[in-house]
């Protein structure tokens, strides 16, 4: 669906301090950093393997285009990257993340399965790339830790070239309704102890559902997009568990 808003919305990054956005930065980095070597497993895991399935419709979004040049921003270990690369081997690919230990296990992928992409640390709302620089910016499951959504999508923005695409992969809250009930008690209650006795850190799974919870509906995400520029779209997946952005540098 074609998103239009009928209101301002407000710049979600606006309300907090920048020491606020710098300590929820160093907590999401440290968090990330010490559950990486499980970071795969666990999302094979408390998805059910449903993620692939969200990751192969994110990707033919972002490669329907043809992209020359694509950057996967909050990488993480590269799943999303190498997805990408697979699909397109034309395509140049980048991965930006601010967790060195994602990174080095992303680059231990790529040579295993002997795809050529680029991981580079970067800050994603300061990314470390000249103005338009990239055809397609995508983001699959790391657009809600960012400390200032609407800084992020600026910088999306920025990267991006003229007729670019931006497409986010993202948990949006549950929806009202049964289902919607039924997959807040898993995120709440039955996720974090999963992912705890895996991990190892249960805070880890605890910060997860919270920060689901805390996301802006796939509405006023889309709000968000189109004050930025973007001629945005997006659809539901599986009942609404997760949800692709399209946004479109027109």
């Amino acid at each position: 669906m074609l998103y239009t808003p009928r209101m301002t919305i407000p710049r979600v990054g606006d309300q907090h301090s920048q020491t606020d956005q710098q300590r929820k930065a160093d907590d999401v980095q440290a968090m990330f950093a010490s559950i990486a070597h499980r970071y795969d497993l666990l999302n094979r895991v408390l998805s059910l393997g449903v993620d692939r399935g969200w990751r192969r419709a994110a990707a033919q979004e972002a490669l329907l285009l043809h992209p020359h040049d694509l950057l996967d921003v909050a990488t993480g270990t590269a799943d999303f990257a190498l997805e990408l690369k697979r699909r397109s081997p034309a395509t140049t690919v980048t991965g930006s993340d601010f967790v060195p230990q994602m990174l080095d296990i992303g680059r231990a992928k790529a040579r295993t399965q002997h795809l050529d992409i680029r991981l580079e640390e970067g800050d994603a709302l300061h990314l470390p790339y000249p103005d338009a620089s990239f055809d397609t910016v995508t983001c699959a499951f790391g657009f809600r830790n960012f400390s200032d959504y609407a800084r992020g999508l600026a910088e999306f923005w920025r990267v991006l070239r003229p007729g670019g695409r931006c497409v986010i992969l993202e948990f949006p809250p549950p929806a009202p309704g049964v289902f919607g009930s039924i997959f807040r008690f898993y995120f709440q209650h039955i996720l974090p102890r999963i992912g705890g006795l895996v991990s190892g850190n249960a805070g880890a799974y605890t910060y997860l559902p919270e920060s689901v919870l805390a996301f802006p509906a796939p509405d006023r995400l889309a709000g968000l997009m189109v004050a930025t520029g973007f001629r945005t779209r997006y659809r539901l997946l599986t009942f609404g568990i997760a949800a692709i952005h399209v946004g479109d540098k027109r």
